[in-house]
This record gives C-alpha cells, structure tokens and sequence, in this order.
C-alpha cells in the first residue's frame, strides 16, 4: 500500500514535467526554438534514401532478401541449439551479463536485435543516393535511435532489471520512477538525466583543491599562479590554457589525479587560465579577443612575475588549439617567448572530426547564430548534450537503465561533477570559430586565419612540440591530431594514450592503466605511425614529464606566488569557476 500511495503521489509531478518537456521538444521540433537535433536535414536525408530504394528494386530487395535469409538462419540456429550466426561477437558492454547468452530467449532477442541494427546501418552508409554529410547525419541519427530501441532498455527483457525488480517487489522501479521525476523537473536539455551524486563534490571543497592564488584578471580570465610544492623548481615557468567550453579543473580533480598538483610536485612554477562563464555582456567576444585576452596576456604576465625571456606553454582540447594560434601568431611577428609547448587532444586537422561533424553545416550554423544574435551566447547543456550523443550508450542508456530501470542512486564520480558544470559559449567567439576554423578547416591552410592583424601559418611554428592524444577519444579524434607533426617546423613528439578524451588524458601513474604509443619517426600516414608504434604500460605522464626537462632550465629556489606589481587577488580556484 505505502508503494501505491508513493507510485499515486508521483503520477501528477510526472504528468507535469512530461508536459512541460513535450512542449520545449515540439517547439524545438517545428523550429521555433533552437534544436541541437537537426530535425528537418534528418528527416530531408530519410525521404532521400527511402526514394532510392522505391527506385530500386532490385536493390531494395536483394537487401531485404538478405535479412530474412540471416534472421531465419538465426532462428534455426537457436531451434537447434547452435546459433552460429550473430551480428557481432559478444563484447557490447550492454549484453554482458551471461543471461544474455545463456537463457535461449534473451539471446535470440539480443542477436536479432544487433543483427537488424547493423543490417540498417549498413544499407544507409552503403546508400547511392546521399552524399557523405547527409550519410553520416542520418547513419548517426539511426544509431540514436536503435540504442534507445535496444532489448537492454526494456525492463522486463532486461534480465538485471527484472530481478532487481522481482527481489524488491518492484522497489526498485519505484526508485527509479522517483529518479525520473526529479531529473525532468530539475534538469535541462534533451537529456536532464543525473550523472553523479551532486552532493558528492564541490569546487573549493574537494575538487580543485591544489594551493594558489589569483595574480590577474580580466573579462575572459583569471590566471592561478600555484605554491610550489619543491624547494626548488625548474627555471622556465609552465603556463597551461584549458579549454573554456568546460571549467579549468579538469586539470585538478583531486589530489590523487590532478595533472597540476603532479607537474608542481614535479618542479614546475605553474600557472593556469581559469575561463569566465560568459554571459549577455560577453556576447562581443571573439576568438581573438580569446586568443589576446587569454593566452598572449596571461604569457607577458608570466614572464614579469617570473623574470624569465621564455617561457613553456601547454594547451588541452579547445585550449590546445588556441595556444598553437598563440604559437602561430607569436611566430608571426618573428620569434615567440615560449621554450616549448604540450598540447592534449588538440586537433589541428578539422576535416575529420568523427561524429561531431553531424552537428555542423550551413544550416545548423545559421540556426545557431540565429539563436545567439537573441540570447548572446549559446547555453551549456547544448554542448552537454552534444558529447552524450556522441557516446550514448555510456552517457545516455547505462544510467538510464542504472537510475530508472534499476532504481539507485549515480555514482561519486568527479569528472562527471565536472562535466555536468557546463559553460557558455559567447555568440561571436562561437561564430569566429564554427565559420573561420572548422568550417574553412583554416589551421592547415596556410594564411587563411587572420587574428590580431597577423596571418596564421602554423609552417612558421619552430617551438618544440609534444601532442598527447587519445586513441578512442570521440570529441578530438586522435589522426585529426597527428598532422601537426607534419606541418609544424620545430621538433615534435607525438605520443598516443589509452582510453578516450577525459580518462586518457586525466590518467595518474598510481593508477598503472591504459598505457601509451611511441614511435621513432613520424610518417605522412597516421595509420602507418600506428604500425610502427611501440606499446608502454602505465601513465603517460611520467614520458611527457622527461620530454619536458630538455625545456625547464636549471633549477632555482621556489618562487613566491605573485610579485609586486601582480599582488594575490584571491585564493584559488578563485571567482569564475564558481559562475554557473
């Protein structure tokens, strides 16, 4: 009775939310609002290749033919006890529980599933009749779907969810239904779901929590000079630019992994750009006034803090792409102040960037600018969005199933906290770069990008180089990486983590995970770099941190945070990274 009671008191809130929520998806359906979801070029790229299967028959049905013949083959197959043919083998983390295998039903139901699955993505990338773009948008739109459609998500197939459900007498449904009110009341964008505990961390209490202050601020940053953590450091000081469609401290979790408390324990004097969260005021700024705002300011003031001609910079994703223009541009007018440069998941290659291309062309471009000319900047949980679709089955399905279908609570995890505290992007900084880098691919193309009254020709660059990527990271794809070490004119390094776009990068020694790719030389192929490229255990950090002792100097006593004319101005993590 106390279960009805609850399940009766929860129907009202739902109806409410649902509601609320089918109006915001029906106006960003028919176009009133701004969509992620590039409804109408879906729908146009559907009724193009569903005309060229009614003009062609022969085609259509030699295709059909084929399913029916795979699927009966499956089906006497699991009669006979033998099912010899699957879609693919047995290693989609989604069907790993062995009942998945073992129980004669589940596992027709799995294999029928994947095979249809794969028999229709099959049919739209070999399909004549679209070109890649429209190919690639409805492949990636059809996927979405088809994970949503999966067997796992259904709660009485699912075999977790039935016993959990059986064993709590259906708690545990209860549970998860309390979980998806909640998130449709509270949360935002197309997928409001809850990734973390939210009361698990907090910037300043647990995260971001490495010892330094605020020596300089602008409109677009904070600049975070760290105590040092050695009695004496290297000479050359480390400036390191984060990128500012998420919050800086990606780079300082916890203690345990942060990457900068490492490189301060390592001997560096390190400094770090905290970005704004920009708002209406903002909306002017540009990717140059990033580029001079950010790194080529925060740069002068290192130098006068530290005294020293040169210093060494380092750049991660978005950041990294912005501190190879500050390279370009510092090259430019002759020579550059910087001893060398280490860039992670920093593309410089945007003709390939996998999956994320589906989000941008002319008319998502012009739907964007549409949005941003009225709001002044495009909203954080766009770009949230955008990255779950992007691995949805790990950042949609897996907690929909965990918090809805099984009823528990998300995990402590902190680089979910931190994902989940999303940013703003401003409405010309989004426009300079969708328009003049990605869509002109322009860092490869010599003089094509012109910032702060300078050509930008990444040929000029002779800083020594290190380019970290990951092998499966899905938001900087690793060969849209590895021609920096074709273009640039300096002395490159480029090594390959494990793992994606977070956990590769964000990977301490103590862990021992993933391991890394090196090579002796660096051919025009990154596929053929990939052959020749020998295989280490553990952490990339320590190698990077060894390619980066050629460039520290002599070691010198620890130096006080800040100076005379740079006085503290708060503690870290300091103001902006708190804006929401």
């Amino acid at each position: 009775m106390a279960q009805a009671a609850q399940f009766a008191s929860l129907l009202p809130r739902f109806a409410m939310a649902m509601g609320q929520a089918c109006c915001r998806q029906l106006r960003e359906v028919s176009g009133i609002d701004y969509s992620l979801i590039d409804y109408h070029g879906v729908a146009a790229a559907s009724r193009q290749f569903m005309l060229a299967w009614w003009l062609d028959p022969e085609r259509a049905c030699a295709a059909q033919t084929d399913l029916v013949a795979r699927s009966l083959s499956l089906l006497a197959g699991t009669r006979d006890g033998n099912r010899q043919i699957e879609a693919r083998p047995d290693t989609d983390k989604r069907f790993l529980d062995k009942a998945w295998r073992e129980e004669p039903a589940l596992a027709l139901a799995k294999d029928f599933y994947l095979l249809c699955a794969e028999w229709l993505l099959a049919q739209i990338r070999n399909s004549p009749a679209l070109n890649d773009h429209d190919r690639h948008k409805l492949g990636f739109y059809s996927r979405q779907l088809l994970c949503a459609l999966a067997p796992t998500n259904v709660p009485f197939i699912n075999p977790k969810v039935r016993t959990s459900a059986l064993t709590t007498r259906g708690g545990s449904l209860l549970s998860g239904f309390a979980n998806l009110v909640r998130d449709l009341e509270q949360g935002t964008g197309l997928f409001p779901i809850t990734h973390n505990d939210p009361t698990a961390f907090a910037v300043g209490r647990n995260l971001a929590m490495t010892p330094g202050k605020v020596i300089f601020r602008n409109e677009l940053m904070e600049l975070i000079q760290y105590a040092p953590l050695t009695e004496t450091v290297f000479r050359t000081p480390l400036l390191f630019v984060p990128p500012w469609i998420n919050k800086y401290y990606i780079l300082d979790l916890q203690p345990e992994n942060s990457l900068l408390r490492w490189l301060i324990e390592q001997g560096h004097t390190l400094f770090v750009i905290s970005w704004v969260n920009p708002g209406e005021q903002h909306a002017h700024k540009g990717f140059e006034d990033y580029l001079c705002e950010g790194p080529l300011e925060a740069i002068e003031v290192v130098r006068q803090i530290t005294g020293e001609d040169k210093i060494n910079l380092g750049g991660f994703c978005i950041g990294g792409i912005l501190a190879v223009c500050a390279l370009a541009y510092l090259w430019a007018g002759g020579e550059a102040p910087i001893a060398s440069a280490t860039c992670l998941a920093t593309m410089v290659d945007l003709s390939s960037v996998g999956d994320a291309a589906v989000f941008i062309d002319e008319t998502q471009l012009a739907n964007i600018e549409k949005h941003t000319q009225r709001t002044g900047f495009l909203e954080g949980h766009h770009m949230k969005d955008m990255f779950s679709m992007l691995r949805e089955n790990d950042l949609i399905w897996s907690y929909v199933i965990n918090n809805y279908l099984l009823g528990r609570a998300p995990p402590a995890f902190d680089i979910l906290h931190w994902n989940a505290d999303c940013t703003r992007l401003p409405a010309r900084m989004l426009r300079d770069f969708l328009r003049g880098i990605y869509m002109e691919n322009s860092l490869v193309r010599p003089g094509r990008l012109r910032l702060a009254g300078r050509q930008i020709d990444l040929r000029r660059i002779r800083t020594p180089c290190y380019f970290l990527s990951a092998i499966e990271d899905h938001i900087a794809p690793w060969k849209a990486a590895y021609p920096a070490t074709q273009i640039l004119s300096g002395p490159t390094a480029f090594v390959l983590a494990g793992s994606g776009h977070i956990a590769g990068v964000i990977n301490p020694p103590t862990r021992k995970k993933y391991g890394y790719l090196t090579a002796e030389r660096y051919p025009d192929a990154a596929d053929q770099w990939l052959k020749e490229a020998r295989r280490h255990e553990g952490s990339w950090w320590p190698h990077a941190a060894r390619w980066l002792l050629g460039y520290g100097g002599t070691r010198v006593a620890a130096r006080r945070v800040g100076s005379s004319a740079f006085p503290p101005l708060a503690d870290a993590p300091g103001r902006y990274v708190f804006d929401t």
